[in-house]
């Protein structure tokens, strides 16, 4: 797994409207409910946007992230002390331990790029899962309505300081986020299906517990543009 989140993206990335309260809130609040009050691994932890909170309300968060910049930015915020971050590919990290709950946030899934290395994502992530335990993704549903047949780029954001598009390969599921600031970034990530999770689950011996179109528990329809999804490892919870 290739790290594209380096100083130049770190030293910018709490600036982003999913800081904000209103997204933070109902995300610690689901996250803290399947948590029970034991202990959390996040998957992609970043510089804390969630796991922050998230210990502030009683959980014991460990994470493991790939960016030395973004953890360094973590570790140098108040109320970090009793977090522990292991730095590494989390589709293959392993810390000592087992959790209650796992969680992988803000489509951080499709940063891992090939089929492959995300199941094998779902196979850490349940290898760390108490019996009984929870799994937790966050991702965006591929945008392929809005894109015309032989097109490749959607916008998803233009305003007068950014001007956000998606490339897609529809053939090999890939996709690239093209970001226009003061200059040019991209990162490439692997879209990923609904029913396609739920297999990944499957093969990681997890089960589907819930799914919903957002944090506040709102139905999955076809018209959701993205979906917070729950599998449970087989077990009786603690």
């Amino acid at each position: 797994m290739e790290n594209y989140f380096g100083e130049e993206i770190a030293a910018r990335y709490d600036d982003d409207p999913m800081f904000g309260d209103e997204v933070v809130g109902p995300t610690v609040d689901f996250l803290a409910e399947l948590a029970g009050g034991k202990a959390a691994l996040e998957l992609g932890i970043g510089t804390g946007r969630i796991a922050i909170p998230l210990a502030q309300r009683g959980v014991h968060v460990h994470g493991i992230d790939l960016s030395e910049a973004m953890v360094a930015r973590l570790l140098n915020k108040p109320g970090t002390e009793e977090i522990g971050v292991t730095i590494g590919d989390f589709a293959a990290t392993r810390v000592d331990g087992t959790f209650r709950l796992a969680y992988l946030v803000y489509n951080t899934i499709m940063n891992v790029t090939t089929q492959a290395a995300q199941v094998a994502c779902f196979e850490n992530a349940a290898r760390h899962l108490d019996r009984g335990g929870y799994f937790v993704v966050e991702v965006g549903v591929p945008d392929l309505r809005r894109l015309p047949p032989g097109e490749r780029y959607v916008p998803f954001d233009v305003s007068e300081t950014h001007a956000g598009i998606d490339e897609y390969d529809v053939a090999n599921q890939g996709l690239i986020s093209h970001h226009y600031t003061d200059r040019l970034h991209s990162i490439p990530f692997r879209y990923v299906w609904p029913a396609e999770l739920d297999l990944m689950a499957r093969i990681a011996g997890l089960t589907p517990y819930e799914r919903w179109s957002g944090w506040d528990r709102a139905p999955f329809t076809s018209e959701s543009r993205k979906h917070v999804s729950v599998w449970q490892r087989a077990g009786t919870t603690a």
